[in-house]
């Protein structure tokens, strides 16, 4: 079930901060030449994959940047937030792509309608609880053998699954690799590959990043004690 009061507060937060966060990220590819390979290899296997030229949703897209950088690549993106204020600041930079208003744990959106979903640091102010629903509805939305891309900060280490940490605008988390990539599998979502990018000196939080890429499976995975 959706806490609905920290939905709201992240989303009024996010409403306040949007014009400082745009100025501040709109351009954060430019130096990130990992996120750019990653970013890359997502798109070549959301082309192979199930989806086909099917559409590609970047949900939490706050400004509109990377769903720019998507469509540019040759995506049909498009971009999803639950700030107003994000959306309308994407509207008004990228007036000819699509931008919706929504949550990402009640997706307007078709089953198995999506070639690709791009979740960057998007789930970050979900709760603990809450975050395998947000997760089945990601696999949801995504056409067998289409590719999903997610983001987020490492806890410290497997003792940790979860771990809050301060956030200049909301409440956030961190989430062991290991943990997230078996909450993807429960969704049916298999993982292909991850990137973890090691902090540099002068980065403001002292935590990995982490990337992962997973495929919505073809038929049904099956549980330890399935076909027995």
């Amino acid at each position: 079930m959706v806490d609905h009061d920290t939905l709201r507060a992240t989303r009024e937060a996010y409403d306040a901060a949007a014009p400082t966060y745009a100025r501040m990220f709109s351009d954060t590819l430019r130096n990130r030449p990992l996120d750019r390979a990653i970013l890359g290899a997502f798109t070549e296997l959301v082309r192979a994959g199930g989806g086909g030229d099917g559409p590609v949703a970047d949900l939490g897209c706050g400004p509109g940047h990377i769903t720019a950088h998507l469509h540019e690549s040759g995506l049909a993106a498009f971009g999803v937030d639950a700030s107003p204020a994000m959306i309308a600041l994407a509207r008004e930079a990228y007036p000819d792509l699509r931008f919706d208003v929504g949550s990402m744990a009640a997706l307007d959106i078709g089953d198995g309608e999506l070639a690709g979903v791009l979740s960057r640091w998007s789930v970050i102010h979900t709760p603990p609880p809450e975050l395998p629903a947000v997760l089945a509805e990601f696999g949801r939305v995504l056409a067998p053998g289409g590719h999903l891309l997610i983001g987020f900060s490492a806890s410290d280490g497997p003792a940790h699954p979860t771990q809050s940490f301060d956030h200049a605008v909301a409440t956030a988390y961190r989430w062991a690799p290991d943990h997230l990539a078996a909450l993807l599998r429960e969704s049916g979502l298999v993982e292909v590959a991850r990137l973890i990018r090691e902090p540099e000196p002068t980065d403001h939080r002292q935590f990995q990043e982490v990337q992962l890429l997973a495929r919505r499976a073809e038929a049904p995975l099956e549980g330890p004690n399935d076909g027995s």
